[in-house]
């Protein structure tokens, strides 16, 4: 038997977005659109607002990192055109008055001149800035719903920024480096897991967030060479943490329930944040022997606290702006 196939076209984006403005801007600002980019560019995000007034200049949009424990503001700038100067200096000027730290550049087609031009303040600039350049696309197959696509074209390159980082910082100990391989591999177990949790970059510290989501809340991985745990926690932050908890907690039978085990929860009084903890003892991050047991236990409990937290934090009340208490307790 034959199979019939169709074929892919590409489709002009202005048939579908004939103004930046007024068709573009919304569609990329709405909730599926800006999740098909935090896709695309392997970040959580969520939109703060659209045509914001820097100065006598309107930045298109501002968003917010929620993959990130503190206050990480994103400038999103879009053209349906190839890429120009004028563009590139509203994108920086923007930035700078909002001081942005995640600065994206969506365009139709990038010059080569102004993908060099990205790759070099990505170069040039501290660890806290990055610099994205993002082509949108719009693919068809025969008279279906046009799709559309990002395709990344520059971006930080981490490798480089890791090497510069500890050459300015001196070597790195053996416990951070190996807390690195740790968390390397936790990433790949959640990468063949294929669920809900996205990796992230794996640092040289003893714990690794994770987005949920929303900014404020965040789910967080742990260990610790002293006392051997490890931990998998939803941390709550921000001025309105404590109301947040305390939604939680309410809702703690509920919660519990539906997780199959009791949680730990801990309100830290004094801190600005708080946390619902689940721990593995006798689980020692030196012994590499037992890491598949543990990024097993760490996979599958920060993926029931996704499924579980996630769809309650739509009840909560996000109009104040979260803070940034890392939360963890040194290793």
């Amino acid at each position: 038997m034959t199979m019939t196939l169709g074929t892919l076209s590409q489709i002009d984006v202005r048939r579908v977005w004939e103004r930046e403005d007024i068709h573009f801007t919304p569609w990329l600002a709405s909730e599926g659109g800006i999740a098909l980019l935090g896709d695309a560019l392997g970040m959580g995000m969520e939109v703060i607002t659209t045509e914001d007034a820097v100065g006598p200049f309107r930045a298109d949009i501002v968003a917010r990192r929620t993959d990130t424990p503190d206050e990480h503001l994103v400038l999103i700038e879009n053209q349906l055109e190839r890429t120009d100067h004028i563009h590139l200096g509203q994108l920086l000027t923007y930035a700078a008055g909002r001081k942005a730290a995640t600065i994206i550049w969506v365009a139709r087609n990038f010059t080569e001149e102004h993908r060099a031009a990205l790759d070099w303040l990505n170069e040039i600039t501290s660890d806290h800035f990055e610099f994205y350049g993002v082509e949108i696309e719009l693919w068809a197959i025969g008279d279906s719903v046009a799709a559309p696509k990002f395709n990344l074209i520059a971006r930080p390159n981490n490798w480089t920024r890791e090497v510069r980082s500890e050459a300015a910082a001196g070597d790195v100990s053996p416990l951070k480096l190996l807390q690195q391989r740790y968390w390397a591999a936790l990433q790949a177990r959640l990468l063949d897991a294929k669920g809900p949790v996205r990796p992230t970059k794996p640092l040289p510290q003893h714990w690794a967030n994770f987005s949920i989501g929303r900014s404020g809340v965040w789910l967080s991985a742990a260990v610790t060479s002293r006392e051997k745990w490890v931990s998998a926690t939803v941390e709550i932050t921000g001025p309105p943490g404590k109301v947040w908890y305390h939604a939680f907690h309410a809702d703690r039978a509920a919660i519990e329930a539906e997780m199959g085990e009791p949680l730990q929860w801990e309100e830290l009084p004094t801190r600005k944040s708080s946390r619902a903890a689940l721990y593995l003892r006798n689980a020692d991050c030196l012994n590499e022997a037992d890491w598949p047991r543990q990024h097993q236990w760490l996979a599958d409990k920060l993926t029931r606290l996704h499924q579980v937290f996630r769809p309650r934090l739509a009840m909560l009340n996000w109009d104040t702006s979260a803070g940034d208490d890392q939360s963890v307790a040194d290793s």
